[in-house]
């Protein structure tokens, strides 16, 4: 594996950092700020990131896993309040079955506990399962289970959007969540879903090291500036630890999330699940540790819904839940290396 990006990944990410720093959050206020996030999505619209896993001419994805977290983390980064996680999963759903791009924004829907993608039964999925990145989807995908195997449906969203992250909401099915099952389309095997579910969790991976980036920056250029005993408290050997502790975990986990989004289109599948679901475990824990250290460097005021370290951290929690948190994925690797239960190990 080659870690350096190539010139054309380099000026993806250029550009997506410039979208990102400009039209992203820059304080709390912003996220009232309508005009500015109407922007930011025509702009995230404009340059066809979404779409960047949808159907090539040779029948593989426009780009690589590692262009997508490239752009990831950067949205992650600079807490781009618009859609790209949801729509970017469901443009690859609609790759694999061999289905025709989505006409309107969608995304898909998750289990309650966001651990995987929901599955309708007899029709109707389950009334509290969750469509992640619902910000203007309408709609959601979801697995059907039958006889030929696993189709694509879709089921309409309901309710108001919410969650704990501010910047990317979650939405309910409808009140009546019935599936439309795509007539058209191929049946998705364990391979193929296998791979699309390490492309996610390469997708959280990048989110999640965008943010700890995101929340450190904010948390040294406060050190810089608060004074205390008439010094920057940056100057203080205590506060120094605390950002030097957070920016070696910052860095371990962009090293195993870029091995992470590499693996998904260059290794076999099973093999590319592994070393996802060993990313995610890592960059979760990692993540809440860094967010959580930005919060307690800005002491008092941390704890204040006007400081943006909060938000740094809802994101985190967010996205260390989708597809899994630290004991699921671990689970995942042991079971990817055959150990499991009947070894004692639950």
């Amino acid at each position: 594996m080659d870690v350096r990006l190539s010139p054309e990944q380099v000026a993806l990410r250029d550009s997506a950092a410039q979208v990102a720093g400009r039209l992203g959050l820059h304080a709390v206020a912003d996220l009232d700020d309508t005009e500015r996030a109407a922007k930011l999505d025509a702009a995230v619209t404009a340059s066809g990131w979404r779409e960047l896993r949808a159907e090539s001419d040779d029948g593989g994805p426009w780009a690589s896993a590692v262009e997508v977290a490239v752009v990831a983390e950067e949205l992650g980064r600079g807490l781009a309040d618009t859609a790209f996680f949801g729509p970017t999963l469901a443009a690859d759903l609609r790759r694999l079955a061999g289905l025709p791009p989505a006409t309107a924004p969608e995304t898909v829907l998750l289990t309650s506990g966001l651990g995987e993608a929901a599955e309708a039964v007899d029709g109707v999925v389950p009334a509290d399962g969750v469509a992640v990145d619902a910000r203007g989807a309408a709609t959601a995908l979801v697995l059907v289970g039958g006889a030929s195997g696993r189709r694509l449906g879709e089921v309409a969203l309901g309710g108001d959007p919410g969650g704990a992250d501010l910047t990317r909401p979650g939405s309910p099915p409808a009140s009546v969540p019935a599936v439309t099952t795509f007539e058209t389309g191929a049946p998705l095997d364990d391979d193929a879903l296998t791979r699309w579910c390490s492309l996610g969790l390469a997708m959280t991976c990048a989110d999640l090291v965008g943010v700890m980036r995101g929340a450190l920056t904010l948390a040294a250029d406060y050190a810089r500036e608060r004074k205390q005993y008439g010094a920057p408290i940056g100057s203080f050997q205590a506060v120094q630890h605390l950002l030097a502790d957070a920016l070696v975990a910052m860095e371990g986990s962009r090293s195993i999330a870029l091995h992470a989004a590499w693996a998904v289109d260059a290794v076999p599948s099973h093999e590319a699940w592994a070393a996802a679901a060993a990313a995610k475990a890592y960059c979760t824990r990692a993540a809440r540790s860094v967010c959580e250290t930005a919060i307690q460097v800005h002491g008092g005021i941390g704890n204040t819904w006007e400081c943006l370290a909060h938000v740094f951290l809802r994101r985190a929690l967010l996205s260390g839940d989708v597809l899994g948190g630290v004991g699921v994925n671990l689970e995942r690797v042991l079971a990817a290396h055959g150990v499991g239960g009947a070894d004692g190990l639950r």
